[in-house]
Formats: structure tokens, C-alpha cells, sequence
């Protein structure tokens, strides 16, 4: 009975750990994904905006500022675009992920439920047995000896 029961809880220990290995590297790919992405924008806004300020450098009389303002509102508009559109892909990303992670749990689940509805179905099959081996039993030696 003792060895039944540790190699069910030892199935179930490895299943879960390979199901936590699973989960985990979706998560870490998402994460490295998702830093990636925002790196980039970081990365692609700082290079508009030290292009934009070189040329604000190069600015000496009010005619050359008024030049700037169009300039200024153009890279601000496209930083504000760039950062909402990260922001999507990366709630995106992290959505598609948690489904992903979701659907192994339900997987994880079904499978737990039907392991343990055979286990219930076997025990009421062997308990079935023995009551009717039981009464039997019982039934033979109540009977009138001839």
C-alpha cells in the first residue's frame, strides 16, 4: 500500500516539476522578449532625441528657434507614439504568454482529474468486491447445516 502511494506522490512530484520547468521557461522567453523590445525603443527614441538636440545646438538667432519648435513637437509626438506602441507589443507579448502558462495549467489539471477519477473508480471497484465477497461469506456461514 506504502509503495503504491510514494510512486503516485513521486509521479505527481515529476509531473509537476516538469510542468514548473515548462512554465518558467515561457516566462523567462517572455521576459527576455519583453526587454528587448523596450530596449530598443530606449534605445531608438535616444537617437532621435540627441539628433534632434544636435541640431538644436547648431541654433543662433530666434528665426533658427522658431524653426525648432516643429521639430521639437515632431520628436516629442514620436516618442509618446513609440513608447504607447511598445507598451502594446508588450502587454501583447505578456497576454499570448499567460495564456500559454494558462492552457498548461488546464492540461495539468484534466490529467490530475482523470488520474484521480480512475484511482476513485478502481477503489470503489476493489470496496465493491469486498462487500459482495463479504456478505458472501457471511451469507454461507449463516446458513442451516444439514
Amino acid at each position: 500500500m506504502y509503495q503504491q502511494f510514494n510512486e503516485q506522490f513521486a509521479a505527481a512530484t515529476r509531473q509537476f516539476a516538469e510542468t514548473a520547468a515548462q512554465v518558467n521557461r515561457l516566462a523567462l522567453d517572455n521576459a527576455g522578449a519583453v526587454f528587448g523590445l523596450q530596449l530598443a525603443a530606449i534605445e531608438d527614441r535616444a537617437n532621435a532625441t540627441f539628433a534632434f538636440l544636435g541640431e538644436a545646438t547648431k541654433v543662433r538667432d530666434a528665426e533658427g528657434l522658431k524653426d525648432l519648435w516643429p521639430k521639437a513637437a515632431q520628436v516629442a509626438r514620436e516618442n509618446i507614439e513609440r513608447g504607447v506602441a511598445t507598451g502594446q507589443e508588450v502587454i501583447g507579448r505578456t497576454v499570448s504568454t499567460n495564456e500559454q502558462i494558462a492552457s498548461i495549467a488546464k492540461a495539468q489539471l484534466e490529467s490530475s482529474a482523470r488520474t484521480t477519477q480512475a484511482n476513485v473508480e478502481q477503489a470503489a471497484r476493489n470496496a465493491t468486491q469486498k462487500a459482495e465477497a463479504y456478505v458472501d461469506s457471511a451469507t454461507k456461514g449463516s446458513k442451516p447445516a444439514k
